[in-house]
């Protein structure tokens, strides 16, 4: 009950309420060995267990609008998602539904129904590959021996983070090469069918829109970023049968780095009434809300947890 008490404390209701907002991509069936730190479908419930027992769980989108009119309750916190995994639907829901939560599917719309995403090219083309070398000399990225997990696991974070910032063009032609080099067959359902979505819509997963090809806005130049932020909104709305997408979410999210104030602006014009980064903190009135902040622990104890939430309540809300 200390949980509960501190985040009263701290985000007591009304105009004094702070909201809480999680953060998640993957929930596994199993656990990664490559991953250890990913969420599987145990440990998930594990810590919507916890949620459920500590924080008042509202739909990301009722929350916003009760924290626009200073009427959020007590200990608010809203789930979210991001990227549009097929496991949100396979394992997460289930998880939600037994705790009586909801949560926010937050959908990047050019990979829906069969598409995969440049990371786990890269990822996958690292666990599957049989050979125990791979030289990307060529690609400028190196020599990585790949014997041991914890070598493709290094290998992996490695180009991952050589390859990110990349531009566009350059980046998907960076991961060609791992891809080719790996000499793979890759996985093609990792991510959500568009058939799913008003499924999950009517089982509690609202969906929210993530661009179409998950691009560093930051590194786009204007028409592009317009057209990645507006046509993600009408595609999912196409697919949701013309409901309205109101919630948007920032590739990468770090507000300065991977979006600036003109993309907020994009957001807005685009018809967006809200908006979440990867910036930590809670949101309180008076907080913008197309720059929501979230942040999701990795302590995987229940103790040390909530101290992270609470302390997370401590936090402002920065914006970009």
């Amino acid at each position: 009950m200390i949980i509960r008490s501190l985040a009263r404390v701290l985000s007591p209701g009304a105009r004094g309420a702070r909201l809480s907002i999680l953060i998640f991509h993957r929930v596994l069936a199993l656990p990664d060995p490559l991953f250890p730190e990913l969420p599987d479908v145990r440990h998930f419930a594990r810590l919507m267990g916890w949620v459920q027992r500590w924080f008042q769980v509202l739909p990301l989108a009722t929350a916003v609008q009760q924290l626009a009119a200073g009427t959020l309750p007590a200990r608010a916190l809203a789930i979210t998602f991001d990227d549009g995994y097929a496991d949100n639907a396979s394992q997460a829901l289930p998880v939600l539904q037994h705790y009586g939560l909801c949560a926010t599917c937050f959908v990047a719309s050019g990979y829906l129904d069969g598409g995969r995403m440049w990371n786990d090219s890269v990822i996958e083309s690292v666990r599957r590959t049989r050979h125990l070398q791979l030289d990307l000399r060529e690609a400028q990225l190196g020599t990585f021996n790949l014997r041991t997990q914890a070598q493709r696991r290094h290998a992996i974070d490695t180009l991952l983070k050589a390859i990110k910032y990349l531009p566009g063009k350059v980046r998907l032609q960076a991961v060609d090469q791992v891809v080719q080099a790996a000499d793979v067959l890759l996985p093609r359902r990792l991510m959500l069918h568009s058939e799913q979505l008003p499924l999950l819509q009517a089982s509690g997963m609202h969906i929210g829109a993530h661009t179409v090809s998950h691009p560093i806005l930051a590194q786009c130049d204007a028409a592009q970023a317009g057209w990645e932020i507006a046509h993600s909104k009408r595609m999912l709305e196409d697919r949701l049968g013309g409901e309205p997408v109101t919630l948007f979410a920032y590739p990468n999210g770090k507000p300065g780095t991977d979006f600036y104030a003109s993309h907020v602006a994009m957001a807005r014009a685009a018809g967006f009434t809200a908006a979440v980064s990867t910036a930590p903190g809670a949101a309180a009135v008076g907080s913008d809300l197309l720059q929501l902040p979230r942040y999701t622990p990795w302590e995987r104890g229940g103790l040390r947890f909530g101290l992270r939430m609470v302390g997370n309540l401590r936090r402002g809300s920065g914006g970009a």
